[in-house]
């Protein structure tokens, strides 16, 4: 059995192996990457973080996909899908997001995977609209949703972040499958 879920020119989106996960916890403590969270993820959030990607695998049959630079093998970030835990005008629905190490940035790779990500949620899950949503100071991210074709719909208060927190207010995009109305 083919160990990578999904492949690109440079990339594989694969299931989490033991390797990715001291890679994974450093590039949660570091704060330029954490930048747009609350806060860094201590090594136990970072576990905890693995255990809930791992169950909702289980039990929606998708998720975040670690990824790994085809060429070096090097877990590089994630990328996929997950189920907001939050009450908004949107939800429930299913986003998509990433996080890359910052070495990997401005390289195209989040483009890239989240790209791959979307034709498989579209033709293999068989999704009918995507969503994602970031804080508007991230405009990196948000330029990674323009490029995959994504359009703004609106902002919003992050309702688990206080009206105070500078990352409150995001932006919110979408993406349906080819045919359908919004």
């Amino acid at each position: 059995m083919n160990s990578h879920t999904l492949s690109t020119l440079r990339l594989n989106l694969r299931k989490w192996i033991d390797s990715d996960t001291q890679p994974f916890i450093e590039m949660n403590k570091d704060a330029e990457v954490m930048k747009y969270f609350p806060s860094t993820l201590t090594e136990a959030e970072t576990l905890k973080m693995i255990e809930r990607i791992n169950l909702g695998f289980e039990k929606n049959g998708f998720g975040l996909f670690a990824v790994e630079n085809k060429l070096t093998k090097e877990f590089i970030g994630f990328t996929g899908f997950a189920i907001p835990t939050f009450e908004a005008f949107f939800t429930p629905c299913v986003e998509i997001g990433w996080r890359l190490k910052k070495e990997f940035w401005g390289q195209g790779f989040a483009t890239e995977a989240a790209a791959a990500c979307l034709q498989y949620g579209f033709a293999d899950l068989g999704f009918d609209k995507i969503v994602s949503f970031t804080s508007v100071l991230n405009t990196n991210s948000e330029k990674v949703m323009k490029r995959i074709g994504m359009k703004y719909v609106a902002d919003f208060d992050h309702p688990k972040l206080g009206k105070d927190s500078i990352l409150c207010r995001h932006v919110l995009y979408e993406i349906c499958k080819k045919g359908e109305l919004t």
